[in-house]
């Protein structure tokens, strides 16, 4: 699966360092070639020694040692992998990928490369849940990076919870779908996320406050698990991910034809938070306020996608639906499946006092056939992964 492969792994100062070691025998045993990028702080943890001892290459540390620019400069060595891996990525090379800095040799290369990218954070409980981290993870994710981890559990420092690095094996596994080695590969996913805005005239639209983040990031993990993603976004203030096929649309209606032009697939997601009603007699001009007094606005019920597709003749094998609800979350989802006719549903409570909507995190519960499925709340990026690997297992 990656026999003459070339990773570049940049590691990072944390003590998850150490886990680095292993991870390059595990790829070395596999067929690859491994480039080693050591940071001033990764050699507080490990030594130039062990790392070029087990990659069987030199390790690069100076931007500006004349001798590799000499050889192999750094925007070569940029681009002469098929992936970087940033092992542990801690809180300040997340920051400075996100904010474009380049003032060493590892963050140099990421801001030169044209290779995919993935990351394995790894820090104190804290840093990881500080909004800055999130801020920058969100922004990563948009950029089309990939992440991997991190895990919960005891951490050097004596706390406990989400930041430990992804095990070595773990990493081997994204490297592999990185590489388009995932367990979607070969399979078709439409995804469909964002708000729609319906107009009442040319200058003012009924929306909601949907950002988009859960379906971009939804998108992004189905991608980094090998699907051929078809991403159908209303104008949601998230962007898109990299490496997928993107329809932007404004309303429901051509929502529901990008979906069913994306036809045939194999699973179909639709997260967007689309409008139940249009105004039926929208203005063709600005209306204007006046003698006559407020406008009266008819509305039309929109097209119910999810039921579209359920039900359509080219049905996806799994039919995923949304449910943004205030109030009796499960139960209403739990009927919203059965009247929608599709598989899943995806619920999630939208309440104010909550900030999910338009926020960083998500807390949803998963009602399938077997039940309600509750899950903790987390990073909208950890709820699309989780999703993403039951979308796989459900279509092995």
């Amino acid at each position: 699966m990656l026999a003459g492969r070339r990773i570049t792994l940049i590691i990072g100062g944390g003590i998850a360092a150490y886990k680095c070691l292993e991870l390059i025998r595990l790829l070395r045993g596999a067929g690859s070639a491994v480039t080693p990028v050591l940071t001033a702080g990764g050699a507080q943890f490990v030594t130039p020694l062990s790392v070029a001892a087990l990659a069987g290459e030199r390790v690069f540390q100076d931007l500006f040692d004349l001798k590799d620019e000499a050889e192999m400069g750094h925007i070569e060595l940029s681009r002469a992998a098929d992936l970087l891996v940033v092992a542990p990525a801690t809180a300040d090379l997340m920051a400075k990928m996100a904010g474009g800095h380049a003032d060493d040799l590892a963050s140099t290369l990421l801001m030169a490369t044209d290779k995919r990218v993935l990351i394995a954070p790894a820090m104190n409980v804290r840093m990881w849940e500080h909004p800055a981290t999130q801020r920058n993870l969100a922004m990563l994710t948009g950029d089309g990076v990939l992440t991997v981890g991190p895990n919960a559990g005891d951490m050097a420092c004596g706390e406990f919870g989400p930041g430990r690095m992804a095990e070595p094996s773990e990493i081997m596994a994204a490297i592999g779908a990185a590489l388009g080695d995932g367990p979607l590969k070969g399979r078709h996913v439409i995804v469909t996320s964002g708000p729609t805005h319906e107009p009442i005239d040319p200058v003012r639209y009924i929306a909601n406050r949907s950002s988009g983040a859960q379906g971009a990031a939804l998108a992004a993990a189905l991608r980094d698990l090998g699907a051929r993603v078809s991403f159908i976004t209303g104008p949601a203030s998230v962007p898109p991910p990299a490496g997928v096929a993107v329809t932007r649309v404004e309303t429901a209606v051509a929502m529901r034809d990008a979906a069913l032009a994306a036809l045939p697939a194999d699973a179909a997601i639709c997260a967007a938070a689309v409008a139940d009603w249009r105004v039926a007699n929208a203005g063709a001009q600005k209306i204007k306020k006046g003698a006559a007094g407020l406008p009266v606005l008819e509305f039309a019920e929109n097209p119910d996608i999810l039921t579209t597709l359920s039900t359509h003749a080219q049905r996806p094998a799994l039919v995923v639906g949304f449910a943004a609800e205030t109030e009796d979350v499960a139960a209403h989802a739990t009927a919203k499946r059965a009247r929608k006719g599709c598989d899943w549903i995806v619920a999630n409570d939208v309440s104010p006092a909550t900030g999910i909507m338009g926020g960083a995190e998500n807390a949803v519960t998963l009602i399938t056939a077997d039940g309600a499925e509750d899950w903790p709340r987390l990073p909208k990026a950890e709820v699309a992964r989780r999703l993403a690997a039951r979308i796989a297992e459900a279509l092995a």
